[in-house]
């Protein structure tokens, strides 16, 4: 996972870097970006987390180069060049993690190729693509070191950026349903999100 821009300028709409983290939170609605006309396709809540690379936006090529980074980080690069995709104070959320550092998100990512053999991203999509946040759709083939045989997963990623085209939220979403931030998941995915670093052992300057 580091992680994961005098003339007279119109005033940015994309988050600054010094706004609670809360207020960059992307709130995606997954029916609406991804449910497909074909209604066989789609789950029984009505999405369809299947990439479709050929209806895929197309986006610029710094949207392009963080597709890229962050794809190569789900690929286990572990490479503190696509980790700078991530402003220092990012958070990424997942099912299982919280972190609300760079830092904490690179102990994500490192811990990638010590967990599997293999993981690749197999197809994307993207669907949306607005002034601060870009989403798609993406399959992930995940071979543990343990048990060799490999899982797809589908899910929806959605970035917030801030002014400079940093990643201050990254949220990846496996099911239709968004996370609450309360309970005892919250708790864990924040303890997960703290300590993991400790094991993973990410490079200090993150």
């Amino acid at each position: 996972m580091a992680i994961l821009v005098t003339p007279i300028k119109m005033p940015s709409t994309a988050p600054s870097a010094s706004v609670p983290q809360g207020q960059h939170e992307p709130r995606p609605d997954p029916q609406a970006l991804t449910s497909n006309p074909d209604p066989s396709q789609n789950a029984p809540t009505d999405v369809d987390y299947t990439p479709h690379p050929e209806s895929s936006l197309k986006v610029p090529p710094e949207r392009e180069a963080i597709v890229k980074a962050i794809t190569n980080l789900y690929s286990g690069s572990a490479s503190e060049e696509d980790m700078r995709v991530y402003a220092e104070k990012a958070v990424y959320d997942d099912p299982w993690s919280f972190c609300d550092t760079r830092y904490k998100i690179a102990g994500q990512w490192y811990g990638i190729p010590k967990l599997f053999a293999s993981t690749k991203t197999l197809a994307t999509e993207i669907v949306e693509n607005s002034a601060d946040t870009i989403a798609w759709k993406q399959t992930q083939d995940y071979t543990p070191k343990l048990v060799h045989f490999s899982k797809p997963v589908n899910s929806l990623v959605t970035c917030t950026l801030d002014e400079e085209g940093k990643v201050v939220y990254h949220k990846d979403q496996w099911n239709h349903k968004d996370y609450s931030h309360e309970g005892l998941g919250k708790v864990m995915k924040t303890l997960n999100g703290d300590y993991l670093t400790g094991v993973t052992k990410p490079p200090k300057d993150l």
